[in-house]
């Protein structure tokens, strides 16, 4: 069960990689903190930081020559999102985002592991970037589940078929665990990739009429309603 604690304390060690320490200090990605170190906006006392660089609480380190310190406390928070909203800070063909939901402090939050307009449920969002790029890269095996209905039954050799071989999409084989229920499908995977649950059964002949994620690693919903959010642990 998750805990409703404001924050989570995690101090500095005595050397840190650079890419480490922007996605600690502002949220950004591993990926992201590389990119605008190769692209010269990162400096360490004056001088441009290169990749692989390491850095103490003694070194200053600016971005786009603004002074970084490094952030202890970090924000995690749960969030049942509805059907209707997209997980973005900027509304796109007037479709509302999860943000106009949530309070005005955690709209800095990035989202972890987002879902599509028309799908709902369990979505993270913190200021941590190494714990986002934990939670959602592939070498992290983070398990999610879904809640899937179609719009026509599921035929066994289909079901065998997704499970067990997976089916080639353009972007490469998806393979997960789907079971029977009475009220539809649970889908259990480790990917994430773009709408892949979606097009995996659309390639197949089928539509998926709703998508709702329960968990997403040791996260849960946990009986959260619909448009609520609640403050976690890092676990």
């Amino acid at each position: 069960m998750l805990s409703c604690a404001p924050c989570y304390t995690n101090p500095m060690p005595e050397t840190i990689r650079i890419n480490k320490f922007l996605a600690h200090s502002m949220g950004l990605s591993r990926r992201e903190a590389d990119s605008a170190v190769q692209a010269g906006r990162v400096t360490i006392n004056g001088q441009k930081a290169i990749l692989g660089a390491a850095v103490s609480s003694s070194d200053h380190i600016a971005f786009d020559g603004r002074p970084i310190s490094a952030q202890s406390d970090y924000t995690y928070l749960t969030f049942n999102k509805p059907v209707g909203y997209l997980c973005s800070r900027r509304s796109q063909g007037g479709v509302p985002t999860i943000f106009e939901i949530l309070p005005h402090k955690y709209r800095s939050l990035k989202p972890v592991g987002r879902l599509d307009k028309n799908s709902s449920g369990l979505i993270l969002l913190t200021d941590d970037g190494d714990f986002a790029h934990r939670m959602t890269h592939p070498s992290f095996h983070k398990t999610k589940t879904y809640q899937v209905r179609l719009d026509q039954p599921l035929q066994p050799l289909h079901q065998q078929m997704i499970s067990d071989y997976g089916v080639t999409l353009e972007d490469g084989i998806s393979k997960f665990l789907v079971e029977k229920t009475e009220q539809g499908y649970i889908v259990t995977m480790q990917e994430g990739r773009n709408r892949q649950i979606r097009r995996t059964f659309a390639a197949l002949g089928y539509t998926v009429t709703k998508l709702h994620r329960t968990t997403f690693g040791p996260y849960s919903l946990n009986g959260m309603r619909k448009g609520e959010h609640r403050l976690a642990d890092k676990l």
